[in-house]
């Protein structure tokens, strides 16, 4: 069989095409009022074969066939033109370059030449060298440079896989809108919708529908906002949900940033830790995920779930971390076995004590220009690079230096010497708690609140290691009625109960009788003991005072006691002051109930501080 080779040099080129034909055919001449630009015209093919049937004429072209429209060539092994519908329908190596820009392929083609819409059937493929577009079977707009599919497509761009049902890529703005079964695969992260708009140049998803993002850090649950894939930074409004092995936190916007770790929420957070059952309220907080830590401005309060109680703590800020493990062992002399290290249950390790490495830590991450540069606070245009600063978020954090002076340390020397609060012999090793511990830093006007326990004070540092609330600056407790005063107080729980008391520096427990009378009970330092979420005795040490009122069998008031004494041992039964044991030789004096001098009923130092007390969980919560 003769075959000639064709070629078409120019557009409007005329001349007789004719190999194997059964008819030959003239190329009509281009006239001045055809629309040049939508004309198919013949480049070149190995073979070609005029057909007319009922009046319609076809041509079929075989062999490295090239079609030009406009500015566009199209390759394919064999074809088929219909000249008067300006249709071509191609076969085998489809391949359109539009511009030199986009480039199409598939197994098939449909092409209407007016409308410069092609359907590309087998293999579909489309890319503009940077990004690659598949499906079964791909719909590809020339004029508006816009690719759909509905029949399941995947892109790629670099190391992320982008898959979903239904597909419309933007060649133009190098968007992609991804419908139904929406995933993105990344080695850094996966993400699972329904509705997803994302560029491939900037590589930024904007969430459009719920959405799950997980980063192998952290799964976040989030609505509307954006995702930069490329960097890990995210912004998301709608009250979005992140959590890790160990805590979860939500708010009405975060912004995330994957490679520090570090969360700003804004609006109603609510954080927990789920493992150690500790839960943090505030309008706004700063949480590191790789420290594990959280920081709570804007009326924050935390809460320490117990097995029956719940205990509530506000503050103008609070802040909290884990505490750093110690070592198990000390090193030991040549010769001589290891010794158990001092960090035993119950006593507080080196961290523990001064709350600097708190502070430290604090500061590391509010200050470190590298720590908090990857945090942006806009809110608006998504920033392409995520690299933006976080000046407006940072600049909410307190000054930690001032802090350190805020939050007295302390005296655990006085712990330590003091035979009743001593820490029990620390456990074998196979016994120990290997689980992290939280501790919590609370300061400026702090409030405390459970149904058992209330108390104030300017600061407050609580450790999970020894179970200990220290109470620093004017504190004060209360519980059952007794008010308890102290230059700095030791409150020692178990299970977020009250289990120990020590009153350090100028301490006074104060019951009120009646209206304007109280029992008093003044010392050096006071020991309390509870049983039953109840003050069940006390232990007054150096220079106890007494007042207290006597009352007979039917509640009235006899007499008023004052007493002095070295130690004073004080019983309590249901809450109510039960009978008190003076030690070493006691001072005292009797007044019948209206004989007592004015200027005897009240100890030295003594305050009334019931204004101050909380009276709910509520009043916390609504600060």
């Amino acid at each position: 069989m003769l075959r000639v080779f064709i070629l078409l040099a120019g557009l409007g080129a005329t001349g007789l095409l004719a190999a194997n034909s059964r008819h030959a055919v003239t190329l009509p001449a281009q006239t001045p009022q055809q629309d040049t630009s939508k004309r198919i015209q013949l480049v070149q093919a190995k073979s070609l074969i005029n057909i007319t049937k009922d009046t319609v004429a076809e041509r079929r072209f075989r062999g490295d066939v090239i079609f030009r429209q406009g500015t566009s060539l199209l390759y394919c092994d064999s074809a088929v033109l219909n000249q008067k519908k300006n249709i071509i329908e191609a076969w085998g190596h489809v391949h359109i370059n539009q511009d030199d820009s986009i480039h199409t392929y598939s197994d098939e083609l449909l092409y209407m030449g007016d409308t410069r819409i092609a359907t590309l059937t087998g293999n579909a493929k489309l890319t503009d060298n940077k990004i690659v577009l598949t499906s079964p079977q791909l719909n590809y707009d020339m004029n508006t440079k816009i690719g759909t599919y509905d029949k399941g497509g995947k892109l790629v761009n670099g190391e992320s896989v982008l898959t979903s049902k239904e597909g419309f890529y933007y060649a133009e703005t190098k968007d992609v809108y991804f419908k139904k079964d929406v995933v993105i695969v990344d080695p850094g992260f996966t993400l699972s919708t329904d509705t997803l708009l994302y560029n491939s140049t900037t590589k930024i998803a904007t969430i459009m529908a719920p959405t799950t993002i997980n980063d192998g850090k952290a799964t976040m649950y989030v609505s509307s906002g954006f995702y930069n894939t490329d960097n890990g930074y995210g912004s998301f409004g709608q009250r979005p949900v992140i959590e890790d092995s160990t805590n979860t936190f939500t708010a009405n916007e975060i912004q995330t940033d994957k490679a520090t770790g570090i969360s700003v929420a804004t609006g109603n957070m609510i954080w927990r830790d789920t493992a150690q059952k500790v839960a943090v309220l505030a309008n706004y907080g700063i949480v590191n995920q790789n420290l594990k830590t959280v920081l709570a401005t804007q009326k924050p309060v935390m809460m320490l779930e117990g097995k029956t109680d719940t205990l509530f703590v506000a503050a103008d800020t609070l802040f909290s971390g884990i505490v750093k493990k110690q070592p198990d062992t000390v090193a030991a002399k040549p010769g001589t076995a290891k010794k158990p290290a001092i960090a035993a249950a119950g006593k507080p390790s080196p961290a523990d004590t001064t709350g600097q490495a708190a502070f430290k830590q604090l500061l590391d991450y509010s200050t470190d220009e590298k720590d908090t540069s990857n945090i942006i606070a806009a809110k608006t245009q998504p920033d392409t690079t995520g690299l933006a600063a976080v000046r407006s978020a940072a600049a909410v954090v307190p000054d930690t230096a001032a802090l350190l002076k805020a939050v007295k340390p302390p005296d655990t020397s006085l712990v330590a010497r003091t035979p009743e609060l001593k820490a029990p012999p620390a456990a074998p090793a196979a016994e120990r708690d290997t689980t992290e511990k939280r501790y919590l830093i609370a300061y400026h006007h702090v409030k405390i609140y459970s149904d058992s326990l209330q108390g104030v004070a300017d600061s407050v540092y609580y450790s999970g290691v020894d179970s200990i609330f220290r109470l620093f600056r004017e504190p004060v407790l209360w519980a059952n009625g007794n008010q308890l005063l102290g230059d700095t107080i030791f409150l020692f729980t178990k299970n977020q109960k009250a289990d120990r008391l020590l009153l350090d520096q100028n301490a006074l427990i104060v019951n009120e009788a009646g209206p304007q009378m109280y029992n008093q009970i003044k010392g050096n330092t006071i020991f309390g003991y509870f049983g039953n979420e109840k003050l069940d005795s006390m232990y007054v040490n150096g220079n106890a005072e007494n007042i207290y009122y006597v009352q007979d069998d039917d509640s009235a008031f006899i007499s008023i006691n004052r007493l002095q004494s070295a130690a004073t041992r004080v019983y309590f039964q249901n809450g109510e002051l039960e009978r008190v044991v003076f030690i070493k030789e006691p001072e005292a004096t009797m007044y019948p109930f209206t004989q007592m001098p004015e200027d005897q009923k009240l100890l030295q130092g003594f305050r009334w501080e019931i204004r101050r007390k909380p009276k709910s969980k509520y009043e916390l919560l609504g600060q």
